[in-house]
């Protein structure tokens, strides 16, 4: 049984729904407790969620933010039971100073972003500009034990072409500083403005993987490793891979749902490996291009499709996608509960879709805020 881990950022909120940059602050509460962690200097928390067995709240790149991640997870209860945990904690440390956290990917009212104090989130700061300085985005990373980094490569290889429909199934990120921007998942829009993101050609093997990290360093662009933005990437410090382009689901439900499609993803993807079956040749353009229409259309539109190349309705896309890692899920025992999660999101929506219709009903972008931190904790 693969191990599966998930990491989420939070924004945190003011009673009226406006962010406030009161994480540090919201830190020092819960490490009071022995909850949370008030400086992060190296790398940007990934691995928390895969490699760390004391799971905590942790700084992120803005003040108006929380993270955390879970234990390492052999079970599907287990990613549920520490996301709700995790969930409620960072909101007793928001609590604690005043304000709430939600799950949101991206803040629907107008904010100045803050960046949080540290040496690193600095450098970057200055180095990046408006990229940064604009960067208050939250995501859903989740993490799957590999046996090794050939493995983890041969899975990053194969999985590059269905990750475009995790972003169509999470999107959360519909309303961009007060404005909308008429994408689902406008975080993964902002985020694409990082040189080092966004989807990769096929690797082939983990000397060129490495090789390709090296170069990028060599470039003296990125800060260090932990910018390694790929969509997917393999951990620096644990054996896994980390999947990294959904946003923050607003249901944590969803997050679960999303833990069971990445495992079932790597497991499939690494007994394609096995059995010599090749990776999918689709051009890294075709990808990039299969990523923004999921950005754009979230589940209310189409989506191209990994086998044809194709625009296909949302809902045919996401069933294949379920359908090419079933035997995976079933080896698992999660066949049931992902198909299940799976049906619940298309019938109800995705947290961007639950946003619209809060702001069709009120006309208020805070209004948005205050249901998504009820949902968040629901």
């Amino acid at each position: 049984m693969r191990t599966v881990g998930v990491e989420e950022e939070l924004l945190v909120v003011d009673p009226s729904g406006r962010p406030v940059p009161l994480g540090p602050a919201a830190l020092e509460a819960a490490a009071r407790r022995g909850e949370g962690e008030t400086v992060v200097e190296h790398e940007d928390v990934a691995d928390s969620g895969d490699g760390d067995p004391q799971a905590r709240l942790v700084p992120e790149l803005k003040a108006q933010q929380l993270e955390f991640g879970t234990r390492v997870c052999a079970s599907l209860d287990e990613v549920a039971a520490d996301l709700r945990h995790w969930r409620e904690r960072a909101d007793a440390a928001a609590r604690d100073v005043g304000a709430r956290v939600a799950a949101l990917a991206s803040s629907p009212v107008l904010v100045e972003p803050l960046t949080t104090p540290g040496e690193r989130y600095t450098e970057m700061a200055d180095t990046f500009g408006l990229t940064a300085v604009g960067q208050l985005t939250c995501g859903c990373h989740v993490h799957v034990s590999v046996e090794d980094d050939e493995e983890g490569v041969a899975v990053l290889d194969r999985i590059r072409v269905w990750l475009p429909v995790l972003t169509a199934l999470t999107a959360n990120s519909p309303f961009w500083f007060g404005q909308d921007s008429r994408h689902a998942s406008y975080r993964a829009q902002a985020w694409n403005r990082w040189p080092s993101s966004g989807p990769n050609e096929i690797f082939g093997d983990a000397a060129t993987y490495h090789g390709l990290i090296r170069e990028l360093l060599a470039t003296e662009t990125i800060v260090d490793t932990g910018m390694v933005y790929f969509d997917a990437r393999l951990s620096e410090r644990w054996p896994t891979v980390e999947v990294r382009v959904a946003d923050v689901a607003l249901h944590a439900v969803d997050a679960v749902t999303l833990a069971g499609l990445v495992r079932g993803l790597v497991d499939t993807a690494a007994g394609e490996w096995r059995a010599g079956l090749p990776a999918a040749a689709v051009r890294g353009e075709v990808v990039r291009m299969a990523a923004w229409r999921a950005s754009r259309s979230g589940l209310t539109g189409k989506l191209v499709h990994p086998a044809t190349g194709r625009p296909a309705p949302a809902a045919e896309v996401v069933t294949a996608l379920l359908e090419h890692v079933r035997p995976a899920l079933a080896d698992a025992g999660d066949e049931e509960r992902v198909a299940h999660g799976v049906a619940t999101v298309l019938e109800r929506g995705t947290g961007a879709q639950f946003q619209r219709r809060v702001h069709a009903e009120t006309g208020d972008l805070a209004a948005v805020v205050r249901a998504a931190v009820e949902a968040t904790h629901r």
